[in-house]
C-alpha cells in the first residue's frame, strides 16, 4: 500500500464513551483542518464485527487502523470510534472506523453503543459506508438487518437540512453478478426503510435518494483483485465535496474549525440520551466558535501595536490621518474574523460580528472622543487668533466673526473627516454644537470688551470736552452760563453720539440695542454737566468770595484799586456783591431744560434789594419769607443744586467774610486822605509870609548865604550817601541809630582827610596836572551829583513804601 504523506489517527471516542477532546484538537492542529473552511469531508465506516471495516479503509484511504490478526482468531478489534486523516485524498477526508456491531464483548442485550455510534456517525459524516457480507444478502435474520434498521431509525431523527449519503460495501461477493444482487438487497433495505417510522415531511421520501451499492471481491481469496476494485473506488471519493459528488451537499456542513466542538458537543447530547436537533445544535456550535473567533480578535486588536502607539499618541494631541490608520486596523480585524466565521451560520456569525465591532467601537471611542476634543479645543484658539488678527486688521467685527466663525467651522469638518470612524454612527453634532457654543461665547465676550471699551472711550471724550468747559463757563457765570453750556453739551453730545454710531455699525446689532447704547451715551453726557454743577455748586461760597474779591480789588481794566478818596465804595461793593449773588442764582439750578425759573429775581429781592428788605422788617413777624423752603418754584428737586434755605445761609455767610474787606477799603481810602493833606492851613501859610519876610529879604540881599546853604546841601547829601541812612533804618529806628552812632565820626573823618588831601596839591603843577585835577575834580562832582540822586531816589521809595503801608 503506497501513501505519499504521514498518516494520523487517534481514538475519538474509547470503548466506554468518553470523547478524546485533547486529542482530537491535536489532531486537527497537525493536520490544519482549521484552514480548510468548508472544503472537507467526512466518512464514517459501519458494520458487523470482524467484517474486514479496519482493513478496507486501511486500503481505500491509506490509513493505519488497527486489523484483525486471523491467526489469533474472530475477536473485536477496533473498541470505540477511532479516526484518521485520509492520505493523498483532496479535499481533505477524515474517516471514523466504528466499533463492529452484534459483538459477544458487549453482549446481546448491550446495543447502546452501537445506536450512539451509528446516530454519531451519520450527524457527523457526509458519506457512511455501511460493510455488508454478500452471503448475508437475502437471509432474514442475518446479522446486516439489525445494524440497517438502527441506521434507518436514526435518519429518521435526523433528517437534517443536508443528505448523508449511504454507500453500502457488498463484500467477498461470488459469482452471482451485481446486477442480479442488487435487487435483492434493495428490496430487503426498502422492507427496512417502510417499516420506520417517518416524519410528515418525509412519507414520501424515496430510499433512492440515499442509496449507493458497491460490491468487492474477497481480500483473502482474491487480493489482487479486491485492490484493482478499492483503488477504483477510491477515485469516487477524489473532489468528493464537488455539486453530484458523493458529499457534494454541503448545507449544514460545519465548518473545519468547529469540527471538533461540534463533534464533542454530538456526543454529548448523544450520550446523555437526548434528542438530537442538528439544526439547533448547528447553532450552537456556531455561537461557540464565532464567539471564541471574535475575543481572539479582540485581544488580538488589543495588543495590536499600531493600535497601541495610536491611543497613545492621540491622549497627548490631535493625530493626522486618525480615521484612516483607525479604520485601517478595525477592517483588518473584522476581515480576519470574516474570514475565520465565514462557513458558521449566517444569522450567527453575524450577530458575533456586529457584537464584535461593538466592542471594538466602545474600545476606541475614549480615542476618537480625544481626538475631537483636540480638534475642537485646536479649533477653538485657532478661531481666537483669527479673529483678532481681524479685528486688529480693521475687519468690521460681524463680519470678521461671520468670515472667522465659518472658516474655523470648515475646518473642523475637514479635521473631523479626517477622524471619521467608518464603521460607527457616532453623532458629531455635540462636539460641533460645543464649538459653536464656544465660539459663539468668545465672541460674545470679545464684544461684550469691544463695546465697552468703545463706550468707555466716548464716554472719557466727553468728560474731557464738558468737564473743563463746564467749570469755566460757571467759574464766569451769567445770564448767558447755561444757553453756553447747554450748546456745548449739544454739540459733544451730537459729535459723540455720532462716533459712537458709526462704530456700531460694524457690529451688526438691532436697531432697539444700539439706540438703548447712543440714548446711555447721551445720559452720561448729561451726567457729566449735571455733576461737574454740583460740584460747583458745593464751591459757590468760594467762587462767590473770589468774585466779590476780582470787581471789589480790580477796576474795569483789571488793575488794582488804590483807594485815594476818589472812590465809591459803596457803588463797588454793590456792584461786586451783585455780581457774587448773580454768580449764586446762576448755580442755584440745572438749567439744561427750556424751563424758565425766577431764582434770581427772588434772591434779588430777598438778598439784595435794601427797599424790600426794610419793608420785611417793618412788617410784623408772619410776613412769608421767599427763601424759607427747600424748593423752588418751577424747578424739579432733581434740577436743585441749591436750595433757598441753603442759599440764604450762603449769602449771610458771604457777607459776614467780605465785610472785613469793605472795611479795610474804607480805612485805606481815610489814611490816603490823611496822608495827601501836607499842606498847613491857609492862616499858617500867611502867617508864615508875614512873620518871614524879613529873613526872605535878607537871604535876596546877601547871595553868599545862599552859597553857604548850598555848601552845607551838598555836605549833607554826601554824609546821606555814605552812610546810607535809608538802609540803616530799614532793621527798626533804634538798630539805625546805634549804627549811624559808630559809622558817623569814621565817616566825617575820611571826608575831611579827602578835603586835605585836595588841598595839600601843588598849584604849579604842569597842565597836564592841572587837567588831571580837574578831571578828578570833575569825577569828584559827578560823584557827588550821583550821591545827591541816590538820596533822593532813597527818600522817594521810602515815601512810597510808606504810603503804601498807609
Amino acid at each position: 500500500m503506497a501513501t505519499t504523506e504521514e498518516c494520523h489517527s487517534i481514538q475519538l471516542i474509547d470503548g466506554d464513551g468518553l470523547f478524546n477532546d485533547v486529542g482530537t484538537d491535536r489532531l486537527i492542529k497537525e493536520i490544519k483542518l482549521a484552514e480548510c473552511g468548508l472544503s472537507y469531508a467526512v466518512v464514517a465506516i459501519m458494520g458487523p464485527q470482524s467484517s474486514g471495516k479496519s482493513t478496507l479503509l486501511n486500503h481505500l484511504f491509506y490509513t493505519n487502523f488497527r486489523e484483525m490478526d486471523a491467526f489469533k482468531g474472530r475477536s473485536q478489534t477496533t473498541k470505540g470510534i477511532w479516526m484518521a486523516k485520509c492520505a493523498g485524498i483532496e479535499p481533505c477526508t477524515l474517516v471514523m472506523d466504528l466499533e463492529g456491531t452484534d459483538g459477544r464483548e458487549r453482549g446481546e442485550d448491550d446495543t447502546a453503543f452501537e445506536k450512539q455510534s451509528a446516530l454519531f456517525a451519520l450527524a457527523v459524516s457526509d458519506i457512511v459506508l455501511i460493510n455488508m457480507w454478500c452471503h448475508d444478502i437475502g437471509r432474514e435474520q442475518a446479522a446486516n438487518k439489525p445494524l440497517l434498521k438502527t441506521v434507518f431509525q436514526v435518519m429518521m431523527r435526523l433528517f437534517s437540512p443536508r443528505k448523508t449519503t449511504l454507500m453500502f460495501v457488498i463484500r467477498d461477493k461470488t459469482r452471482t453478478p451485481l446486477e442480479n444482487l442488487e435487487p435483492v438487497l434493495r428490496e430487503d433495505i426498502q422492507k427496512i426503510w417502510d417499516s420506520v417510522p417517518k416524519p410528515q415531511a418525509h412519507k414520501e421520501t424515496p430510499l433512492s435518494e440515499f442509496f449507493n451499492v458497491v460490491a468487492l471481491s474477497s481480500y483473502e481469496e482474491k487480493e489482487e483483485q479486491f485492490k484493482e476494485q478499492v483503488a477504483n473506488l477510491r477515485q469516487r471519493f477524489f473532489h468528493s465535496i464537488a455539486p453530484g459528488g458523493l458529499a457534494g451537499d454541503r448545507r449544514g456542513v460545519v465548518p473545519a474549525s468547529g469540527f471538533s466542538f461540534s463533534a464533542q458537543q454530538i456526543w454529548k447530547v448523544i450520550k446523555e440520551n437526548k434528542d438530537l436537533d442538528l439544526p439547533a445544535h448547528k447553532v450552537m456550535v456556531a455561537t461557540v466558535r464565532c464567539e471564541e473567533i471574535a475575543n481572539e480578535k479582540y485581544a488580538g486588536f488589543t495588543a495590536n501595536e499600531s493600535w497601541c502607539l495610536l491611543e497613545e499618541a492621540v491622549q497627548s494631541g490631535p493625530v493626522a490621518g486618525f480615521g484612516k490608520k483607525l479604520n485601517s486596523i478595525l477592517y483588518t480585524s473584522l476581515t480576519e474574523y470574516d474570514a475565520e466565521a465565514t462557513y458558521f451560520d449566517e444569522g450567527v456569525r453575524s450577530a458575533k460580528r456586529k457584537q464584535l465591532e461593538e466592542k471594538l467601537l466602545q474600545l476606541v471611542q475614549p480615542a476618537h472622543h480625544a481626538m475631537l476634543g483636540h480638534l475642537r479645543s485646536g479649533t477653538l484658539e485657532k478661531f481666537k487668533e483669527a479673529f483678532d488678527k481681524a479685528l486688529n486688521g480693521g475687519e468690521g467685527f460681524s463680519v470678521a466673526a461671520r468670515n472667522c466663525t465659518d472658516a474655523c467651522m470648515a475646518l473642523f469638518d475637514e479635521g473631523y473627516a479626517d477622524a471619521v470612524v467608518e464603521l460607527a454612527n457616532w453623532d458629531s453634532s455635540k462636539v460641533r454644537d460645543k464649538l459653536c457654543r464656544d465660539i459663539d461665547a468668545h465672541v460674545a465676550s470679545v464684544r461684550a470688551a469691544k463695546l465697552s471699551e468703545l463706550t468707555s472711550s466716548y464716554e472719557a471724550k466727553l468728560n474731557e470736552a464738558l468737564s473743563g468747559p463746564v467749570e469755566a463757563l460757571l467759574d464766569g457765570a451769567n445770564n448767558d452760563t447755561w444757553p453756553s453750556i447747554k450748546k456745548l453739551l449739544q454739540r459733544e453730545t451730537e459729535s459723540a453720539v455720532s462716533g459712537l454710531s458709526d462704530a456700531l455699525s460694524g457690529f451688526d446689532m438691532d436697531e432697539k440695542t444700539k439706540e438703548k447704547m447712543l440714548t446711555s451715551l447721551e445720559d452720561h453726557a448729561r451726567g457729566v454737566v449735571e455733576a461737574k454743577a454740583r460740584e460747583e455748586a458745593g464751591r459757590a461760597l468760594i467762587r462767590m468770595k473770589d468774585r466779590f474779591s476780582t470787581l471789589f480789588s480790580h477796576d474795569s481794566d483789571s488793575m488794582p484799586r488804590v483807594w485815594t478818596g476818589k472812590e465809591d465804595i459803596r457803588a463797588i461793593t454793590k456792584t461786586a456783591r451783585s455780581a457774587s449773588l448773580k454768580l449764586l442764582s446762576v448755580m442755584a439750578a440745572i438749567r439744561l431744560d427750556d424751563n424758565v425759573d425766577n431764582i434770581e429775581n427772588t434772591l434779588t429781592s430777598a438778598l439784595v434789594d435794601t427797599k424790600n428788605n426794610a419793608a420785611v422788617t417793618d412788617r410784623s413777624i408772619t410776613t412769608f419769607d421767599p427763601l424759607a423752603s427747600s424748593t423752588w418754584e418751577q424747578v424739579p428737586p432733581a434740577k436743585t443744586l441749591i436750595t433757598p434755605v441753603q442759599c440764604k445761609s450762603l449769602w449771610r455767610q458771604f457777607r459776614v467774610e467780605t465785610e472785613y474787606t469793605v472795611t479795610q477799603a474804607i480805612s485805606a481810602q481815610e489814611a490816603n486822605k490823611r496822608n495827601n493833606n501836607w499842606l498847613p492851613p491857609p492862616w499858617a501859610i500867611v502867617a508864615l509870609i508875614v512873620l518871614g519876610f524879613n529873613e526872605f529879604m535878607t537871604l535876596l540881599r546877601n547871595p553868599l548865604y545862599l552859597g553857604v546853604i548850598f555848601v552845607g546841601f551838598l555836605i549833607i547829601k554826601a554824609l546821606w550817601v555814605q552812610l546810607d541812612i535809608s538802609g540803616e533804618f530799614r532793621n527798626g529806628a533804634l538798630p539805625g541809630l546805634l549804627s549811624l552812632s559808630t559809622k558817623f565820626l569814621p565817616t566825617v573823618m575820611n571826608l575831611l582827610r579827602k578835603l586835605a588831601e585836595e588841598g595839600q596839591m601843588p598849584a604849579t603843577n604842569s597842565s597836564r596836572t592841572n587837567q588831571a585835577v580837574a578831571s578828578k575834580s570833575f569825577q569828584n562832582g559827578s560823584s557827588s551829583s550821583n550821591m545827591s540822586s541816590s538820596a533822593s531816589s532813597g527818600i522817594t521809595a521810602s515815601e512810597n513804601s510808606t504810603t503804601k503801608g498807609e
